[in-house]
């Protein structure tokens, strides 16, 4: 299973794939034309769209789970299930459904308005897709993967710190957003604000220790600063 974001052929490789490239960050002809209207520098943009919305592939836009979000009683068992597992394919599988999970609200008019955000941000019409999210986050502000699909649209927009207060926020509502935490670690790097950015990867894989690429730009970083202040 690819941990890609179908943002037409823009974002088609995943995060994971770029974390382990020493080149970490693309330049803005490599994220494609579909999202040229974001502003700000545009390095490793596909980069970060892929670490902060990976739920776009990983969760179907199928019907919703009978309990909503990250409070379904079910996450508890795949939390333990995927931090147990040594079986990649079992790990991919467990993934694939927590970000189901997390991408349903349960309630029909705010996973409308996710929908059509998402559909959106696979057009890379990047300010109508941040309205979305934007009304998905004021009527249902306890729902944290609102808060998380409004992250990547800001950081797709250049708006570093409004992405980083979101990502934050869905935190606050689930601890154990590993997409979130790879995010952050990547938005710190971008800034080069690097004993941040390890803090955040290396919590992102004590959740899930099968994401892609963390764990190789975890052991980059541990030698990198190993006897030098940051």
């Amino acid at each position: 299973m690819r941990y890609s974001i179908p943002i037409e052929n823009t974002c088609d490789t995943t995060w994971g794939d770029k974390m382990r490239n020493p080149s970490v960050f693309p330049d803005d002809s490599d994220f494609g034309p579909a999202c040229t209207g974001a502003r700000g520098g545009g390095p490793c943009r596909r980069l970060l769209a892929a670490a902060l919305a990976v739920g776009l592939v990983l969760a179907p836009i199928g019907a919703a789970p009978a309990f909503a979000a990250q409070n379904d009683p079910r996450l508890d068992e795949l939390f333990t299930r995927l931090k147990a597992t040594d079986d990649q394919a079992e790990a991919e599988r467990l993934t694939g459904t927590i970000w189901s999970i997390w991408n349903h609200s349960g309630r029909g008019v705010v996973d409308a308005q996710m929908r059509e955000g998402q559909w959106y941000m696979r057009l890379g019409i990047l300010r109508s897709a941040l309205d979305d999210f934007s009304t998905a986050v004021a009527w249902a502000p306890d729902f944290a993967e609102a808060w998380h699909k409004r992250a990547t649209v800001r950081f797709l927009m250049g708006d570093y710190p409004a992405s980083i207060a979101d990502l934050r926020r869905t935190l606050d509502l689930e601890p154990r957003h590993f997409g979130a935490l790879a995010g952050l670690g990547l938005i710190y790097l971008k800034l080069d604000e690097e004993r941040a950015a390890l803090a955040a990867l290396e919590k992102a894989l004590e959740i899930n220790p099968h994401l892609p690429g963390t764990r190789e730009k975890v052991q980059e970083l541990h030698e990198r600063l190993d006897g030098r202040k940051v």
